[in-house]
C-alpha cells in the first residue's frame, strides 16, 4: 500500500498496479478497468444488471454454474468467492453488494434450509432491502436447486423457480423473468 492514507490514492494505486500486470480490475458498482495497448487502459462503466447470488458452501458448484450462465446472458452476477478481495471486510462488502443489486437470487437446497450462518443472514438482509422496493417490483428471487422446503416466510409471499430436474428450463425462466422485470422498470422510469 502507498504511504498516503487517502482512499482515492490507494484505489488508484491498486488499479494501476493491476493494469500494469495486464489484469482486468473491477470495482463493484463502478465498472471495469481493462488494459489497453494504445491508451494504457479502457474503462467500462457499470451497465449490466447486478445479480447477487446467495448460497451455502456445499452448493458452490451450482452457484458457480448459475454465475457463468447469468454472465453469458448479459447480467453482472456477484458471488463471494469471485468478488471478495483478500483482507476485505466481507460482511460490509456483502451488504453493499446486496444493496447495489437489481436482483437477489436465494439458492435453496436441502443443504441451505437446515444450515445456520451467513446464508440465513444474507436472506434476512435481502428481505429488509426488499421492503424498500415498490411492492410490484421483483427483487428477491428464490430458486430451488433440488427438492426442499422453501422457508415459510419466503414461500408465503414469493413464487420460486425450480432449477431441477431441468436446469436449462429453470434457468431460462429465471433469465426471462429478470429481462421482463428490467424492461418494465425502464418503461416505468421513462414514463
Amino acid at each position: 500500500m502507498p504511504d498516503s492514507c487517502d482512499p482515492c490514492e490507494q484505489v488508484a494505486t491498486i488499479v494501476l498496479r493491476g493494469l500494469a500486470q495486464g489484469e482486468t480490475v473491477e470495482i463493484d458498482g463502478l465498472g471495469v478497468f481493462r488494459p489497453d495497448a494504445i491508451n494504457g487502459f479502457r474503462f467500462e462503466p457499470r451497465g449490466l444488471p447486478q445479480v447477487f447470488i446467495a448460497y451455502v458452501k456445499e452448493d458452490q458448484a451450482f452457484a458457480a454454474r448459475l454465475y457463468r450462465e447469468l454472465e453469458s446472458a448479459g447480467f453482472s452476477p456477484w458471488m463471494d468467492v469471485r468478488k471478495l478481495l483478500a483482507g476485505q471486510n466481507w460482511p460490509r462488502a456483502i451488504e453493499t453488494a446486496i444493496d447495489g443489486s437489481d436482483f437477489f437470487i436465494a439458492c435453496f437446497s436441502g443443504n441451505s434450509v437446515r444450515k445456520k450462518g451467513g446464508f440465513q443472514a444474507e436472506i434476512r438482509y435481502a428481505l429488509d432491502c426488499a421492503r424498500q422496493v415498490p411492492l410490484d417490483e421483483i427483487f428477491l428471487v428464490p430458486v430451488r436447486l433440488n427438492e426442499c422446503a422453501v422457508p415459510r416466510t419466503i414461500r408465503n409471499e414469493l413464487q420460486y423457480i425450480d432449477l431441477f430436474p431441468d436446469w436449462d428450463a429453470g434457468n431460462g425462466k429465471l433469465v426471462a423473468m429478470m429481462r421482463r422485470e428490467l424492461a418494465k422498470r425502464r418503461e416505468e422510469s421513462a414514463a
